[in-house]
């Protein structure tokens, strides 16, 4: 080789370097997510997993192109404020915040981390965003249903136990969510020959203490509001009802396959994907202020008839017919 053109070679080959050093690498993005239920809880587990699983299929791998830190709160309020400000310490590029107990304290931490939300049940009265169609502000994302949900609460329980004239609202005080819901149900209460009496679930010592007060009297019956502390309290709740002979409705499939009764409402799993694929928008440069928050698209009724036998009921054949899954 002449030594001009091995000194051509050399020089280029000393250039390839160069070019791709000169090739800005791609950005490590950061998703904080804070879950509202406990490490170990398999519910929780499963909507983590469905989360990373479509985050996956969209291009996104964790410890690839993008990194997620995960903070558990077990529903416990003290957490849940701790855990969201070290995560907007971060400076994540968004998070996922599950359930209205999580939305406020990060809200509050930051005005500028866009955030995707699941299983909010008003998020325009809870001022997370300004209206549905458009959020406005730095988050977004799913309902977990209209309060007026509840009015199928109480006509499956009256449908699936017809003696109950008496029902607990089980509800957390402390979210916009638990006094809605108990004034959806008390508002249809009347036409359904029923009364009430809301029981809240801060700890473990009131619900013990509310639900045995409640089954004292005869012909009552639980239904399960939606919320961090109910989820988080679940095995507990249900536990109670069989102990106390109470039928009880609950939110989510969840319950029944522990033990509960009957469940009415949206599939929770299956937000955490469409949260996943409201997540990618942002992270390309959508704004959560021009993502409308979405409703639920899919509704699930479980019944468990081994506990429907223990507490002496007959399930009517109209109501399993309407069933998407009997647990025997």
């Amino acid at each position: 080789m002449r030594r001009r053109e091995f000194i051509k070679v050399i020089a280029g080959s000393a250039a390839w370097p160069l070019v791709a050093q000169g090739q800005p690498a791609e950005r490590m993005r950061r998703i904080g997510v804070l879950m509202n239920t406990a490490a170990d809880d398999a519910e929780g587990q499963a909507r983590l997993a469905a989360f990373q699983q479509a985050l996956n299929q969209l291009g996104w791998t964790d410890g690839g192109n993008m990194r997620i830190d995960v903070r558990w709160s077990a529903g416990d309020a003290k957490d849940i404020r701790k855990y969201a400000a070290e995560l907007i310490a971060l400076a994540p590029d968004v998070i996922l915040a599950p359930g209205a107990s999580t939305v406020g304290p990060v809200l509050q931490g930051t005005r500028t981390v866009p955030i995707v939300f699941t299983s909010v049940p008003d998020p325009v009265g809870a001022g997370f965003v300004d209206s549905l169609s458009r959020p406005g502000g730095n988050a977004t994302g799913f309902v977990a249903f209209e309060y007026g949900m509840g009015v199928k609460w109480v006509e499956l329980l009256k449908e699936i136990a017809p003696r109950v004239t008496r029902m607990a609202i089980l509800r957390d005080p402390a979210i916009a969510a638990g006094p809605g819901q108990f004034g959806a149900i008390q508002a249809v209460a009347p036409s359904f020959g029923v009364e009430l009496r809301p029981v809240n679930v801060r700890d473990v010592g009131e619900i013990e203490h509310g639900i045995a007060a409640f089954a004292r009297s005869a012909n009552g019956g639980l239904i399960v509001t939606t919320s961090a502390l109910a989820l988080v309290h679940r095995d507990l709740i249900v536990k109670l009802a069989a102990r106390h002979k109470l039928p009880a409705i609950y939110s989510g499939r969840h319950f029944v396959t522990g033990g509960g009764l009957i469940s009415y409402g949206p599939d929770r799993v299956d937000q955490y994907p469409r949260a996943a694929a409201y997540v990618d928008r942002i992270l390309k440069g959508e704004k959560p202020a021009e993502l409308p928050v979405q409703a639920p698209t899919k509704y699930e009724l479980f019944i468990n008839l081994k506990t429907a036998k223990a507490l002496g009921l007959t399930v009517p054949p109209a109501l399993l017919a309407r069933a998407t899954e009997v647990i025997e």
